[in-house]
């Protein structure tokens, strides 16, 4: 385990990770200018093994139900790896390896492994999820909190989902389809050709977030920030939409943010 933090640079990109505070990315520093919201619990953090609130803390593995803390009750939210410290595997000038053994209260054995890399123009978060024991349901996910403005005007978000789910009185998606509204939003979109949005800080900054995984998550309902966060599946999706870990085969996801200046 590791508490100190770790500095990547590439060019004038500079990022923050931090091995001690849930395995987050701390900051992301472009030509000096902070991108992410600072805080204990912002940056943007991994959601493993599962992303958004489970209804109840409760999932189905086979015929028996699991029951989770309810640290958002009356539902478990984001996982148990952000409240962890990670191990470092390995590092570089512009690349770190963290790994996390899953322990309780996630009732299965397995391994996180989470690779953070950075370029010039870029940076790519890369999470693993394996096991050599039984086979379990899980999902990965980024939670990052993009700072809303740089110093100038505000940023603009822009994406086309396909769908947004439907969010019912508990936050939870209810199954249904709409066609995607206006925000603001905490809400769950679906993207089946991957996501991609893009975060548009006007005269400063352009910055695209591209992942494979169809689902993405959108939270602008406060003042300081604005949440992109593609994920493997949707909230509640141990319930729903269920990936399944086998010694066979590794969950995995990545995420890239690309930039540009303006």
């Amino acid at each position: 385990m590791s508490d100190e933090d770790i500095t990547l640079t590439a060019g004038d990109a500079e990022v923050t990770v931090q091995p001690g505070n849930g395995g987050r990315v701390g900051g992301l520093r472009i030509g000096g200018v902070e991108l992410l919201r600072q805080g204990e619990r912002f940056g943007c953090f991994p959601m493993v093994p599962w992303c958004g609130r489970i209804r109840d803390g409760r999932f189905l593995d086979g015929a028996e139900v699991r029951q989770l803390p309810l640290n958002a009750p009356p539902h478990a939210i984001h996982g148990t790896v952000r409240d962890g410290a990670w191990r470092v595997a390995r590092r570089s000038t512009d690349e770190a390896v963290l790994t996390y053994e899953l322990v309780d209260p996630w009732p299965y054995p397995g391994l996180v492994t989470q690779i953070v890399a950075l370029t010039e123009d870029a940076l790519t978060l890369t999470m693993s999820v394996e096991t050599y024991e039984s086979s379990f349901p899980a999902q990965i996910g980024w939670h990052p909190w993009f700072n809303r403005s740089l110093g100038g005007e505000d940023v603009i978000l822009d994406f086309a989902p396909a769908w947004q789910e439907e969010r019912g009185d508990d936050h939870l998606p209810t199954g249904n389809r709409l066609d995607p509204k206006p925000g603001p939003w905490d809400d769950c979109f679906g993207m089946p050709g991957g996501v991609e949005a893009t975060l548009t800080w006007p005269g400063r900054l352009e910055l695209k977030v591209t992942s494979r995984e169809e689902w993405v998550v959108v939270y602008d309902e406060q003042e300081a920030a604005v949440c992109v966060e593609p994920q493997t599946g949707p909230p509640n999706g141990l319930n729903r939409m269920p990936r399944l870990v086998t010694p066979l085969e590794p969950l995995e996801a990545t995420t890239t943010w690309s930039w540009r200046r303006l």
